[in-house]
C-alpha cells in the first residue's frame, strides 16, 4: 500500500511543486495520477520510489516511510517498485534478452535464474520470439513491451508507468493498457500510472486524482469523477460546462450501457412512466470493457418524483443539477 499525507515538495529555487497532497493506493490497485504537463504529476511518482526527496508530510510504501531510509534501503526497496516511461531506455546495443536480463544481472542472480525468469516474462508479454531481436528492429509497442518485461524481472509489487503510452498510437495504446491489466489480474500487481490522456484512465484504471498546480483538485473512482465532471476534469478535457435551461429540473443519468439492456433505459423509462423527457445532454465514453451514458433529461416539477422513484427503483447512478451549471467555472491560479 501507498500512503501519502500532506505531502510537500519545493525545488531548490523555492518553487512549490507538491502542495498537501493526500492520498491512498491500496495494493492490487490500478491508480491514475492525471494533470496536464507541470501538475506534478511525474514528480510525486518520483517521490514515490525515492528518486526525489520532500521537504513536508508522510509519504509510506508498505509502511516504511521514504523520507526515513538510508541509501542502502532506498535501494532495496526499489526492487519491489518496477517503473516504465515515454520513451523506452533500452539498451540500443543489446538484444530483446539482454535488456530484460540486465536488472537480475546487476543484483547478481545466476544465469539459470535468469534465463527462466527472461523467458517467462518474454512469454507473458507476447515477444518470445523476438529474444533476439535489437531494440531498432522492434515497433514502438514492442519497444514498450520489452521495457514492461524488464520492470518486472525483480518480481516487484508495485508498476509505475510515467506517461508509458504518450508516445504511441491509438491502437498500440490500447494494447499496451490491455497488457498492464493482464499484469494486473494475472499477478495482482499495483499498477500507478501517470497521464494526461483522459482515455487512458477510462480503459484501465480504477480510482484517479486529477492534479493542477501541485494540488490535488478532486480524486477517487473513475467511474464517480466521470459522473460528477468536476471543473478540473472539464478543464483537462478542454471542455465547458453544460449549459441547462432554466425552467424544469435538470436531472443527470449514468449507466454503464452493456448493464442497462444495451442503453436502451431511457426508452425504456420513458415507455413505462408514459412520458418522454428531453435529452439535454449527452455523452458515451468507452470506460474499461463497457460504454458509460451520462445523459441530462429536463423534467417538469410534477414528474421529478415518479422520475426519481423509477430510477431509484432501478438502482441508477443519477443526481440533480443545479441551473447554475451554465454558469462559467473559476480560472485556476496560474
Amino acid at each position: 500500500m501507498i500512503e501519502i499525507s500532506h505531502l510537500g515538495k519545493v525545488w531548490p529555487d523555492g518553487t512549490e511543486v507538491l502542495r498537501d497532497i493526500d492520498l491512498t493506493i491500496r495494493d492490487g490497485e490500478i491508480y491514475a495520477l492525471v494533470g496536464r504537463s507541470g501538475a506534478g504529476k511525474s514528480t510525486l511518482l518520483r517521490c514515490i520510489n525515492g528518486l526525489t526527496d520532500y521537504q513536508s508530510g508522510s509519504l509510506k510504501v508498505d509502511g516504511r516511510e521514504i523520507r526515513s531510509l538510508s541509501r542502502m534501503e532506498i535501494r532495496q526497496m526499489r526492487r519491489r517498485i518496477g517503473m516504465i516511461f515515454q520513451q523506452f531506455s533500452l539498451l540500443e546495443r543489446e538484444n530483446v534478452y539482454r535488456n530484460v536480463a540486465l536488472p537480475m544481472k546487476c543484483w547478481g542472480y545466476s544465469d539459470g535464474e535468469i534465463d527462466r525468469k527472461v523467458r517467462e516474462l518474454l512469454e507473458l508479454v507476447g515477444l518470445s520470439e523476438k529474444a533476439d531481436a535489437r531494440p531498432r528492429n522492434l515497433s514502438g509497442g514492442q519497444k514498450q513491451r520489452v521495457a514492461v518485461a524488464r520492470a518486472l524481472t525483480m518480481d516487484p509489487g508495485i508498476l509505475l508507468c510515467d506517461e508509458a503510452t504518450s508516445a504511441l498510437d491509438p491502437k498500440t495504446t490500447r494494447s499496451i493498457l490491455d497488457l498492464l491489466m493482464e499484469i494486473n489480474k494475472k499477478i495482482g500487481i499495483t499498477v500507478v500510472i501517470v497521464t494526461h490522456q483522459m482515455e487512458v484512465v477510462r480503459k484501465t484504471c480504477e480510482e484517479a486524482c486529477i492534479l493542477e498546480n501541485g494540488k490535488i483538485s478532486d480524486k477517487g473512482s473513475v467511474k464517480d469523477i466521470f459522473i460528477k465532471q468536476p471543473p478540473s476534469l472539464l478543464r483537462l478535457l478542454g471542455e465547458e460546462r453544460m449549459k441547462l435551461p432554466a425552467h424544469g429540473r435538470n436531472i443527470q443519468i449514468a449507466h454503464l450501457l452493456n448493464h442497462a439492456e444495451e442503453g436502451k433505459f431511457l426508452g425504456q423509462m420513458y415507455l413505462e412512466l408514459g412520458r418522454a423527457f428531453p435529452v439535454v445532454s449527452g455523452k458515451i465514453r468507452d470506460f474499461r470493457d463497457d460504454m458509460l451514458g451520462i445523459f441530462v433529461i429536463n423534467v417538469e416539477d410534477e414528474y421529478l418524483a415518479p422520475v426519481t422513484a423509477y430510477l431509484n427503483a432501478k438502482g441508477m447512478d443519477w443526481r440533480e443539477l443545479p441551473h447554475s451549471c451554465g454558469e462559467p467555472d473559476v480560472e485556476v491560479e496560474p
